[in-house]
């Protein structure tokens, strides 16, 4: 059959063409690429249904809705089924086409092959696939960028690398990214600026290292992408080093610390020969330390025939990892230097020994500091005497021979007397070499078999061995003796009095500290009963002692406790028999002890340092009491002991000063008893703190004149208003001719020096009468009253005196 013109116009197509009715939707025409397509006849597709070109549902349907909706035309990809039933991949079209010789309209149906096509991009996405997998399972983080800068690529890594967040990885923001990596960076201007420079040479290589702001640190490698032969972009892959970098430095620092260690090091190899040491082992090991390069580790310390070392070191190396210990290491001229060896062993992964490092320390220093400190553990420092631990250790020695053999030892307790004088006025440094020269002294008295001990400050113990009561004495009087023999340091000439207590053992203890404390003991007898002496521990003593501490804290508590009371004594005018003032007295009645003289409480509140706090109390009481006197129209002085410890105090004339403010008292209304020793010490602190005192309108008083050191230059210096003459003195009054000539003499220099006298004790008219020829200004008594309480001196203000006051005798007045 001769085929239409039409027809051989479709048949010229490359594309599968069918001309369908638009109303019955029946093939009129195919042509022959539809028949190649469809593996069908051209003949047979004619007449057939459009429907038999569907091969999906999609077509189904499509075919399936009315004529207008195929009239409009589709354009898709779809399937076709050919006759080997194998879907076909079409491109598909379908239009409305007129024919000039077809009365209705005609739908034109037009698919493409695309087999080959989609086997090419499914290839391609193979392709992408795989280097989309390539590029995430690299270990570094890549980044393709095109010549201008626009990200085209980049792996999960980068992402990993600088910790990008979801959402940046999903939109198509290269300046998010870039800004986002520049965030990470340590500088980021320094790495905007390479980048830069990198983009101005597109066909140049280029390595970097960058470091982030997470410590961590990145190589970056950038290489220019190619196309036929030009750059069209540029890779830029990024490596974490930061491990390696640790590494690196960690080398870097083992070498500095091997080569600039103290320590002494050398490694030695599997076979434990030296194969280098660093420069501390050289040193240590002196010139011939390149010698044993090579050499069996072991001839360092001239072990090296010994096989039993190597043994003891491969067992600590099995069992620990290491081997330690002390050695000897040769040097040169024949020494010997201790050293503390660590000997390290380094395995491979497989547990055998590939290198050993040697780890020394010269223990030189430490055996010589280890030698001191037990010097020190066992000696004083100052004057290298043995201390009370190896004392302990020698008595204890000393016991366990006397049990077997009933042998007895002594332990003599010695205080030097007044030696916080030498420390106060020469210096605790003078008075540290001036302890040194008493221990030579006393290590002289004594045996080799003896043994002195300092306990600390002026305290030494004696250990005499064997010694009995005689022994003891012996060594006593030979101490007292020595010690009295004038001390020459610095070309001053002094001498040192001491003060000894003596226990045997074993009648006054069992044990050192049983001995120690009856010495002690002793010893403070000895200081009651006037220093410079010794004596042996009774049992009655603890007694005693125990009794003084009671006393002690009674007195603590008495003022709290209103059993301290203050008494006034009247001073009176000699020549008009009025009551001129009063001496402020102490007065304690306890519930255990009763009526305490001041004679033995003032010594104990003295010697427990109490003084100062019970003689504020009383310039307290005093103050406030002759304030009352004032404001009530008898204004008299009142005078108030003062102790030389209360004196030091640094704030005692602040302290007066305010106690007279808060009472409104006058300040000549306030004398002060000072003794001559508190003149005598410290005596330039001592003028200056008088003359303060004395410019405030202060009363100075010397109590108890001429029983101290004697000495006048004070009275021609100091601002001294009145001179106490003892009741010692004037007890023998009329008949001692000696009291008779210093009574006198103390008037007569008060008069020379126009410094008023008041003379003490004064209990009988007879010794008033002779005071009063002698031209004595005062007086006080029991001829006038003994100490009184505050309302019976009141009363006695209030009361006329007769110009020769009686009183009743009571010689037991303190």
């Amino acid at each position: 059959m001769t085929q239409s013109s039409p027809q051989i116009w479709l048949d010229q197509l490359l594309e599968a063409v069918w001309l369908v009715d638009e109303t019955s939707l029946v093939i009129l025409q195919a042509n022959a690429a539809a028949a190649r397509l469809t593996g069908r006849h051209v003949d047979d597709m004619v007449g057939s249904h459009v429907m038999g070109l569907a091969a999906t549902p999609q077509d189904l349907a499509f075919w399936s809705e009315p004529s207008q909706v195929a009239a409009e035309g589709i354009h898709s990809f779809t399937s076709l089924l050919n006759t080997a039933g194998v879907l076909v991949p079409v491109e598909r079209r379908v239009s409305r086409v007129a024919l000039p010789d077809h009365a209705s309209a005609v739908l034109m149906v037009t698919m493409l092959d695309r087999s080959a096509q989609d086997a090419t991009e499914r290839e391609l996405e193979t392709l992408l696939s795989e280097l989309r997998a390539t590029l995430d399972s690299a270990a570094d983080g890549v980044l393709v960028c095109s010549l201008d800068g626009r990200v085209r690529a980049f792996n999960q890594r980068l992402a990993q690398l600088w910790d990008m967040p979801r959402g940046l990885l999903v939109e198509r923001n290269d300046a998010a990214v870039y800004g986002h990596m520049a965030g990470q960076v340590a500088d980021a201007a320094q790495y905007s600026e390479r980048l830069a420079a990198i983009a101005r040479e597109p066909m140049q290589d280029s390595t970097d290292i960058v470091q982030l702001r997470n410590g961590g640190v990145l190589e970056l490698r950038s290489v220019p992408q190619f196309s036929h032969g030009q750059p069209v972009g540029r890779v830029y892959s990024f490596r974490d080093i930061t491990r390696q970098t640790e590494i690196q430095a960690s080398l870097r620092l083992a070498s500095r610390v091997f080569e600039s260690s103290l320590d002494a090091i050398f490694i030695a190899d599997s076979h434990h020969r030296v194969m280098r040491m660093n420069p501390g082992c050289e040193r240590l090991v002196g010139p011939a330390a390149r010698t044993f390069e090579g050499c069996m580790a072991a001839a360092l310390f001239g072990v090296g025939s010994d096989p039993t070392f190597m043994d003891r070191v491969q067992q600590g190396w099995e069992r620990e990892g290491f081997w330690e210990g002390e050695l000897w290491l040769p040097r040169e001229n024949s020494t010997y230097c201790a050293v503390q060896l660590s000997w390290v062993a380094l395995r491979d992964d497989e547990g055998r020994i590939v290198q050993s490092i040697g780890f020394m320390r010269d223990l030189t220093l430490q055996h010589a500091a280890q030698k001191r400190i037990e010097e020190l553990a066992y000696s004083d420092a100052l004057t290298g005497l043995p201390n009370r631990l190896l004392l302990s250790q020698r008595v204890e020695t000393a016991i366990q021979g006397a049990r077997q053999s009933d042998t007895g030892f002594a332990i003599l307790f010695l205080d030097l007397d007044r030696f916080k004088i030498i420390n106060d006025s020469l210096g605790h440094p003078f008075g540290d070499r001036v302890l040194q020269l008493v221990a030579e002294r006393l290590q002289a008295c004594l045996r080799q078999t003896d043994m002195l001990c300092r306990l600390g400050g002026d305290e030494f113990v004696i250990y005499l061995h064997g010694g009995d009561a005689v022994v003891a004495e012996g060594v006593a009087r030979r101490v007292l003796d020595d010690m009295l023999k004038p001390f020459m340091l610095d070309e001053m000439g002094f001498s040192i009095q001491c003060s000894i207590g003596i226990a045997l053992y074993p009648q006054d203890g069992a044990t050192l500290d049983d001995l120690i404390k009856q010495a002690d003991t002793a010893m403070y007898r000895v200081k009651d009963r006037g220093r410079g002496n010794y004596g042996f521990y009774q049992p009655q003593m603890n007694a005693n002692l125990l009794s003084r501490m009671q006393m002690e804290h009674a007195m603590r508590q008495a003022p709290g406790q209103q059993r301290m009371a203050v008494h006034y004594q009247p001073q009176v005018n000699m020549s008009t028999g009025r009551i001129t003032g009063a001496e402020a007295l102490a007065r304690w009645t306890d519930p255990e002890f009763g009526a305490v003289s001041p004679g033995v409480f003032i010594p104990l509140a003295e010697e427990s340092g109490f003084i100062v706090t019970l003689g504020a109390w009383v310039m307290e009481q005093a103050v406030r009491e002759a304030a009352v006197w004032m404001h009530s129209g008898s204004p008299i002085m009142i005078s108030v002991n003062v102790s030389a410890l209360e004196f030091r105090q640094p704030d005692f004339v602040d302290r007066i000063t305010r106690l007279l403010a808060v009472h409104q008292l006058p300040p000549t209304l306030l004398e002060l008893e000072l003794t001559e020793s508190i003149l005598l010490q410290d005596a330039q602190e001592t003028e200056h703190r008088l003359r303060v005192l004395a410019r405030l309108g202060i009363g100075l008083a010397i109590d108890d004149f001429g029983t101290g050191y004697s000495s006048l230059a004070y009275l021609k210096k100091l601002p001294i208003h009145k001179l106490k003459i003892d009741q010692s003195f004037v007890r023998g009054l009329p008949d001692d001719e000696g009291d008779r000539a210093i009574v006198s003499a103390i008037i007569s220099i008060g008069q020379a020096m126009h410094i008023e006298v008041v003379a003490e004790g004064v209990e009988t008219e007879t010794q008033q009468a002779v005071l009063q020829q002698m031209s004595c200004d005062h007086y006080q008594g029991f001829l006038c009253a003994p100490g009184l309480p505050a309302e019976e001196f009141r009363a006695l203000l209030s009361r006329p005196l007769p110009l020769r006051a009686q009183g009743t005798r009571n010689p037991s007045r303190i």
